[in-house]
């Protein structure tokens, strides 16, 4: 009798062991061979309160140290082939009116019209679009260039003229001299335009550079932006300084200078709220920020406006705005890959003299690149036929 019941008992612990062995190895087996069920990703659900976790993919950003030093290939910034790429809308917005001019000659009126529409269709504005418009017939008329690529030569110099060939896009990173402190770059704009990342970017292309940045979380109305712009700071080694949600964004700017000094770094970088523009009291809260850094001997080398290029016209007010209030010294136009039809560009260049110094070519954290009027005005004025397509591709 105990005989049977010590194997019973065998029988027992054997099944016992076996199921498992085999739990084990499906867990193991649903996060991949050989990996731990606790090394895995954790799901976006598995705390509310937390944001996402960064994504192991081609994106994620290498940590420094890490002997990464250059972006994934797919993430190199080309700027001809990326903004022919990304701008298709503009250049089939344009191509319409373009075409017709084209194939009908300068004497023909219609085309002429044509061609204005499509400019305001772009988003390049009534002013712009119909001085454009009439530098170019004069051209046309006193260089008797009556020929498609004529024309197309004299509207890419026109259009080029109005960005501002010759404008100096370089940002003021670079410290001044006695000023003993860090370059301040304050970025500003309304929510929902990329402010937050456009900071994070920015902190990566100055840390690739050697240079090390400070992140001030001077947004206190959104606790998303500040914990989205700590974890840009994880990813970049730069040191994020933020206080509790509601506390005063001036306080938060002065702590940051103060940090950035005693760290001797290069740069601060200054993320503001973004409530809507036609608020008065975020444009004294911005002035109020800009006063106490200078009065703390801040040197604020920049002051960047965010814009959306999917806003069309209403970018130049916005723009309007913000100058008025802290004086902004150039634009960073994101979203420019989606709907956007570019012709904000000009408008902004041309209408309010403020340059474009970074565009916002997609969502990879290499996306953010140094604005090229030539590549620009090439991408929305290129033929489509397969010579120019060949050309472009060994350009590339």
């Amino acid at each position: 009798m105990p005989e049977i019941v010590l194997a019973v008992l065998g029988v027992l612990v054997l099944l016992i062991a076996g199921g498992v062995a085999l739990v084990v190895s499906r867990r193991r087996g649903s996060t991949g061979a050989g990996t731990d069920v606790l090394d895995r990703e954790p799901n976006v659900g598995d705390d509310p309160g937390m944001p996402p976790p960064p994504r192991r993919s081609v994106e994620t950003i290498p940590l420094p140290g890490t002997g990464v030093a250059e972006p994934p290939a797919e993430e190199v910034i080309a700027p001809r082939g990326r903004f022919r790429d990304r701008l298709g809308r503009s250049r089939a917005t344009l191509g319409k009116g373009i075409g017709g001019l084209l194939r009908r000659g300068a004497g023909d009126e219609e085309a002429w019209e044509e061609l204005e529409e499509a400019l305001l269709a772009a988003d390049v504005g009534v002013v712009t679009s119909t001085e454009l418009v009439e530098k170019l017939r004069a051209r046309a008329k006193a260089e008797k260039a009556d020929s498609g690529p004529a024309l197309r030569a004299l509207l890419r110099d026109e259009l080029l003229e109005v960005l501002g060939r010759d404008t100096d896009r370089s940002l003021g990173v670079d410290p001044l001299n006695g000023s003993g402190g860090p370059s301040v770059v304050l970025v500003v704009g309304v929510n929902g335009t990329g402010k937050t990342t456009t900071v994070g970017k920015l902190a990566l292309a100055l840390s690739e550079e050697g240079k090390t940045p400070v992140l001030a979380a001077a947004d206190t109305f959104r606790a998303a932006a500040t914990e989205q712009l700590a974890i840009w700071g994880e990813r970049t080694g730069a040191t994020v300084v933020r206080q509790g949600q509601g506390a005063d964004p001036a306080a938060v700017a002065f702590d940051g200078l103060a940090s950035a000094k005693a760290k001797g770094a290069d740069v601060l970088l200054v993320d503001t709220a973004g409530r809507l523009h036609t608020k008065t009291n975020l444009m004294e809260e911005l002035r109020k920020i800009r006063r106490v850094l200078e009065r703390e001997g801040g040197a604020i080398r920049e002051v960047l406006l965010v814009l959306d290029a999917t806003t069309g016209q209403n970018g130049l007010t916005q723009a309007r705005q913000f100058t008025d209030a802290v004086g902004v010294t150039g634009v960073v136009l994101t979203k420019l890959d989606g709907t956007a039809r570019g012709g904000i560009v000009i408008a902004v260049q041309r209408e309010l003299g403020i340059p474009v110094k970074l565009v916002g070519l997609g969502e990879g954290p290499y996306d953010l690149a140094p604005f090229d009027p030539e590549a620009f005005v090439d991408a929305i004025l290129e033929d489509e036929s397969p010579d120019t397509a060949t050309d472009d591709a060994a350009d590339r």
